[in-house]
């Protein structure tokens, strides 16, 4: 049991409501899936991966208690962090070393997960958001730590590859954020090679960049239409249009990340 001490709000994360910094700690609403998920983070933890939050149990007002991760996010004002090749690659290896090392999790046998778009085929507990906006980096230390876990479940690493490229690699239409074409293509062989993709992989991966991005749209038109929040205020203020505009612009490319990848 953790008592609360001064609490302020916080909203780093892409869904934060009920989110409180209390010290060195994190408060967050829990749900049936938080169980599941505290068995995966103590399962990292265990095995030598600290890019996670490391979960501390349940406080007096019955919210879960994580590790505070000091630092800020890095979307929407902090992308530049990423433009060093190295720095790219550092994070593609972080990615990698959190596959590897939940490749031997086992879940609770009633885990009850819940990301929002089903998967066929999972091979790992996958993070399912794994963006900009869940990357906390504290710059004078280098730490970087993974946030918003509530998401993770059943998946593949591709899926969680395919998602990540868009957001880290900027794989995006947005002329805020978008690359120039060849910049954008050497950004993703760099963060795949990090990554250590085998060539079988990569082919499956180009498709996937665009079915990925695709996937989010849907998955907001969908929730938009049954009324579902926060979706379907991300549908209302235009994330469901970025969505589309990214997959567009992934697919329209699909030979350039071919040639990047594969030559």
């Amino acid at each position: 049991m953790h008592r609360s001490t001064e609490e302020t709000p916080l909203t780093g994360g892409n869904v934060s409501a009920g989110v409180v910094r209390a010290g060195d700690t994190v408060r967050r609403p829990t749900g049936p899936w938080t169980p599941a998920v505290h068995a995966l983070l103590t399962h990292l933890h265990a095995v030598g991966y600290h890019a996670a939050p490391r979960p501390l149990g349940i406080d007096e007002r019955g919210r879960e208690v994580l590790t505070f991760a000091p630092g800020a996010t890095l979307w929407p004002d902090r992308m530049g962090l990423l433009d060093p090749a190295d720095r790219l690659a550092h994070l593609a290896r972080l990615i990698r070393d959190y596959h590897d090392a939940v490749a031997d999790f086992t879940p609770p046998p009633d885990a009850d997960w819940r990301p929002i778009i089903p998967v066929e085929n999972p091979d790992i507990i996958a993070h399912h958001d794994l963006a900009p906006w869940n990357l906390v980096v504290d710059e004078p230390t280098d730490t970087w730590t993974i946030i918003d876990w509530d998401g993770a479940g059943p998946g593949t690493r591709l899926w969680d590859l395919a998602y990540a490229a868009r957001g880290f690699v900027q794989l995006t239409a947005n002329p805020a954020y978008r690359h120039p074409d060849r910049l954008a293509a050497a950004r993703l062989r760099t963060f795949v090679d990090a990554y250590r993709l085998d060539e079988p992989d990569r082919r499956a991966l180009v498709p996937l960049l665009t079915t990925r991005t695709r996937a989010m749209h849907d998955f907001l038109r969908d929730q938009a239409a049954l009324g579902a929040e926060p979706w379907a205020t991300h549908w209302r203020t235009g994330h469901g249009d970025a969505w589309r505009s990214d997959a567009a612009y992934v697919e329209e490319r699909t030979a350039l990340w071919t040639a990047a990848l594969l030559d």
